[in-house]
């Protein structure tokens, strides 16, 4: 295991690692111990003087320099190391990172060398090669031996042996190789025939001696100029991190290339540009990929194939999303008007179809049958490719989105609001706030004449250990209050008047919000106030009026278990995570009546403990609601989240009563749909009591034939939806994908940030039933299988094993995925509540990719201060998640959808803490949750214009927290530098990819 669990997680020690560091121009490089020490030796390069083994291999197909990173060592007498450009023959002297120390030498053992491909044969029996106890020494979550005492050692002098054994070792560097202009790391324009040095061998040792956990520090001082790393920066194999694949380099090329650009996205569409870049896309026949974003825009044609890749399958849906202000908007056609779509699966018509015999028939690639086209709809065709001779009038025919209105319209939506009077409600002195907030909202709506929101329905209710329903009838002088004290089997009394139009019942909806807060304590504290109660009430009153709507319980009491208990066991163990991330039956069962009818629950706890009681949530995530929780409202930062939070639920573009149903080519098959959804009989088809422009799913595909290399693969996602007005509306999604037969086709088709948004929706559903350590494994398996698969399959240059080799758009592949599985919700830290993962699971299942992408990875922002009195207007380029980015003179700004963090240097200079926090003292500077003061100054002016432009790009309302360097609360900085050893025992991603490449070496062998 390399990452060390919390003191309560771990388990008796494993076999130690070891590993040893020196440098020396005199004498031969020494193996460092293996750190899976049930494997014989492992060489990482080629001693001096041999070369490589690897020029008798085959592959299927060639391998460009784009897709090689040099993760070789090399030495020569001033013990740097030396970085080689393949493309422009440079080298670049890089200075050496020393390793930890042991206080025992290592006895020298004899090197041999080993090749790194292996025949078919070998490579279908790596089954059994990743097994325990492999597995279980190469883990990087879980069990293993206790934490070693890393201390900071400073590089050695030339010739100097650290350790002051006979015999030193060199260290294991990662180059950083660029062989490709799209996969450099660093560049070097030396003169072309400079000399390239022999590599050192990386080798793994299968024997051990001394103990692992005191370290001997290096006697020579450290240079006082250098800036102090952290401990958790620094790697436990001397890799230097700088030197390894940049996410941020990856999205800044990205960003380069396409921001404010525009994607033409065609029929076999390329690959498009990464989630988190903002770019128009034109829709010429194939949706936008902000719509559907397939894991790889090249599948395989066969099924074996696609195992071989060890990659999943699949797409990410978004069916509601909201386009750019600069594309133009959906087309919107009637039912009537429009070419009916295939009479055999019900598939929508789409580009993808293929016409026949002169426009008479078409083909569908969802099912493979032929479709008779009704006269009311015949066109002929012309040309070779039989093109329908309306097609650019038609969007149906030309578009990959678009939008049909249906001729039955339904009942509108309403909005349900309860509000939790109970005596201890009462007694928190929040009613009065709530009240007034949700008065100005609809009053605010009222007023906007024209909107759909202005005729919007309101019902109110309030509740205790019973329900009071208001009839709201305009023929009233006054509201009457209707007491419901039989619970356990809702009849309402009336039905008329419980919803009344805003713009009509304003006065009367008004007056009721008035008196709440002059209710008086009837009911008896003691008596328990369940969540459930005004769900109940909110779905009978829909029930009754026969229109769907969203429901807001504003509730106070404290929170009460139902139905089975989730007790904390296995918390840690995670022996049964299912007793902590499952609902209930009845919390299921509830959810499943909230989606039949279309009710959305939106639920605001305003008093929120995050020790003790049940968890909420559960109810309104499955409903595509969403959990608000406030620790108090008398403060004034809860009190604006409250607020913003409160508008923009209302406000929000929302379908009701939504169905969802995925087609894929004949061929294909959906095996599996991960979301925040109630599962059904079949993944292809999900039903929803709400959704809105956010809500994103993962589909997982699998072949039943191989395909069609000619006509590709074809994905289409039909949403039926009810809209606030209470239209029908069925929007079309089809996205059309080419096929190839050639491996490395496919594994340069994919990209890092949909595979981590695709592997975080399924593993997130997956702890409802598999214990955690088991999927932290699985992770990391795959990623290991993926990497051996390219290195064997598609590379066919000589590269050694101490070359790390990644596909071109997967560079930042293996730090997503170490992020993932160092994640709150997969492993818990000491300080983790199960409140906290609950909710950070829920919020992050239904992240769209660019979302997901600034969750796993955030962005550290330099605040740019001013220098000779100017301050400049944009923020400098973000720096990698590293505490090695983080220097004391900075102000840095960590942003992730759900965290907005100010971290604040000691050495900030007192003229800037002057100027944003009206402090001149940085002991005086209060930590935690803050609101920054509006000065009258250039440099507060732009820090505040960029939290207020972040916060607007967040799909919920986040708390400002200043971090101080040193301080206790620095820890919530440290679980966002995810390059790092995370707080909770998650490895860096230095050691996570160091393994990540030792062990797809090994299973190559």
């Amino acid at each position: 295991m390399m990452d060390d669990p919390s003191p309560s997680q771990r388990h008796p020690p494993c076999q130690p690692w070891v590993v040893q560091n020196g440098w020396s121009s005199a004498t031969p490089p020494v193996p460092f111990h293996n750190p899976l020490p049930s494997f014989p030796h492992l060489s990482l390069g080629s001693p001096p003087g041999q070369s490589s083994s690897f020029n008798h291999l085959q592959a299927s197909s060639n391998c460009s320099p784009s897709d090689v990173a040099a993760l070789s060592s090399r030495h020569n007498n001033k013990n740097s190391m030396q970085y080689f450009n393949h493309v422009d023959q440079s080298v670049q002297t890089i200075p050496p990172r020393s390793l930890p120390l042991t206080n025992e030498g290592m006895q020298p053992c004899n090197l041999h060398q080993m090749s790194l491909y292996s025949s078919p044969s070998s490579y279908q029996a790596t089954a059994s090669l990743f097994q325990p106890p492999y597995i279980y020494q190469g883990q990087l979550n879980g069990p293993q031996s206790p934490p070693q005492n890393h201390l900071p050692v400073s590089p050695p002098f030339a010739g100097q042996c650290v350790n002051q054994s006979k015999e030193c070792s060199p260290q294991p560097v990662f180059d950083g190789a660029n062989l490709g202009s799209s996969v450099g790391y660093s560049r070097n324009h030396a003169s072309p025939t400079s000399p390239i040095q022999h590599q050192p061998q990386w080798t793994v040792s299968t024997h051990f001696s001394g103990p692992t956990d005191n370290f001997v520090p290096n006697s020579v001082a450290q240079d006082k100029n250098q800036t102090p790393k952290s401990p958790s920066s620094e790697s436990r194999y001397g890799l230097d991190p700088e030197l390894l694949p940049s996410v941020v380099k990856v999205m800044a090329e990205d960003k380069a290339e396409w921001e404010g650009k525009v994607f033409v996205s065609e029929h076999f569409s390329r690959l498009p540009p990464l989630a988190t870049t903002s770019c128009v896309v034109e829709d010429r026949g194939n949706t936008s990929p902000f719509a559907i974003r397939s894991t790889s825009y090249c599948v395989p044609c066969e099924g074996q194939m696609a195992l071989l890749t060890h990659l999943p399958l699949g797409a990410l849906v978004t069916p509601l999303v909201k386009e750019n202000v600069e594309e133009k908007p959906l087309p919107l056609c009637k039912d009537t008007d429009c070419v009916v779509g295939c009479r055999w699966c019900g598939a929508s018509m789409c580009p993808a179809m293929g016409w026949q015999d002169c426009g008479q028939r078409f083909y569908c690639p969802f099912c493979g049958k032929l479709t008779e086209v009704p006269w009311q709809h015949y066109q002929h065709t012309k040309g070779v490719e039989a093109v329908r001779v309306d097609k650019d009038t038609r969007p149906e025919l030309s578009m990959g989105s678009y939008e049909i209105l249906n001729s039955q319209k339904g009942e509108p939506p309403a909005l349900l609001l309860a509000i939790d009077v109970s005596a201890s409600a009462l007694r928190g002195g929040h009613l009065e706030f709530v009240t007034q907030q949700i008065r100005t909202l609809l009053t605010s709506l009222n007023r906007e004449v024209g909107d759909s929101l202005s005729d919007v329905r309101v019902g109110l209710m309030t509740y205790d250990s019973r329900i009071h329903l208001y009839d709201l009838s305009l023929h009233l002088s006054r509201p009457h209050m209707l007491v419901i004290t039989e619970t356990d089997d809702l009849q309402l009394p009336v039905r008329e008047g419980l919803v009344v139009s805003l713009r009509d019942g304003v006065e009367s909806i008004d007056s009721v919000l008035q008196l709440i807060p002059q209710f008086s304590a009837d009911s008896d504290e003691t008596i328990e106030v369940s969540i459930e109660l005004p769900v109940k009430a909110g779905l009978a009153v829909l029930q009754g009026l026969g229109c769907p709507g969203k429901l807001l319980i504003f509730h106070s009491a404290d929170l009460i278990e139902t139905g089975n208990t989730n007790s904390s066991s296995g918390f840690f163990g995670t022996n049964k995570p299912k007793s902590i991330f499952q609902p209930s039956e009845q919390a299921i069962s509830l959810a499943k009546e909230c989606i039949s009818h279309g009710c959305g629950i939106h639920l605001y706890v305003l008093s929120h403990q995050d020790v003790g009681g049940a968890w909420p949530g559960h109810i309104p995530y499955l409903t595509g609601g969403a959990l608000h929780t406030y620790s108090h409202l008398q403060g004034e930062l809860d009190r604006e989240r409250f607020s913003t939070d409160l508008k923009k639920i209302v406000e929000a573009d929302t379908g009701y009563k939504a169905e969802l149903k995925i087609f894929v080519s004949k061929d294909l098959r959906v095996s599996g749909c991960y979301g925040l959804f109630v599962p059904g009989p079949s993944p292809g088809h999900v039903t929803m009591a709400t959704i809105d422009g956010g809500t994103t799913m993962a589909v997982e595909l699998a072949h039943t034939r191989a395909l069609d290399e000619s006509r590709g693969a074809a994905i289409q996602v039909v949403l039926s939806y009810s809209s606030q007005t209470g239209e029908r509306r069925t929007r079309i999604h089809t996205l059309t994908l080419r096929c190839s037969r050639q491996l490395q086709d496919t594994f340069r088709n994919y990209q890092a940030q949909t595979l981590l948004t695709f592997y975080c929706k399924k593993m997130y559903c997956a702890v409802l039933e598999r214990p955690l350590q088991e999927l932290r494994e699985e992770l990391q398996t795959e990623a290991t299988q993926a990497l051996a698969s390219y290195r064997k399959h598609c590379c066919s240059s000589s590269v050694s094993a101490g070359q790390l080799v990644l596909p071109q758009y997967l560079r930042a592949l293996p730090v997503y995925i170490n992020s993932l599985r160092k994640s709150e919700v997969l492993l818990p830290g000491l300080r983790s509540s199960i409140h906290q993962r609950l909710q950070q699971r829920c919020q992050v299942l239904g992240m769209d990719a660019g979302s997901t992408a600034t969750h796993f990875y955030p962005q550290l922002l330099p605040l740019p201060q001013s220098v000779n009195g100017y301050t400049p207007s944009k923020p400098e380029e973000a720096l990698r998640c590293s505490a090695a980015s983080l220097e004391p003179r900075g102000l840095y700004l960590i942003h992730a959808p759900l965290t907005l963090l100010l971290w604040v240097g000691t050495q900030v200079p007192a003229s800037t803490l002057v100027k944003l926090f009206n402090i001149s003292c940085f002991s005086s500077l209060p930590s935690g949750e803050t609101k920054l003061p509006a000065l009258e100054n250039t440099f507060s002016t732009s820090v505040r214009s960029l939290i207020n432009t972040l916060n607007s790009q967040a799909f919920c309302t986040r708390k400002l927290v200043v971090v101080k360097q040193g301080d206790t609360c620095e820890e919530a900085l440290q679980r966002h530098l995810v390059e790092d050893k995370s707080p909770n025992g998650g490895a860096s991603y230095a050691d996570f990819l160091y393994h990540l490449h030792v062990n797809s070496v090994r299973l190559l062998q």
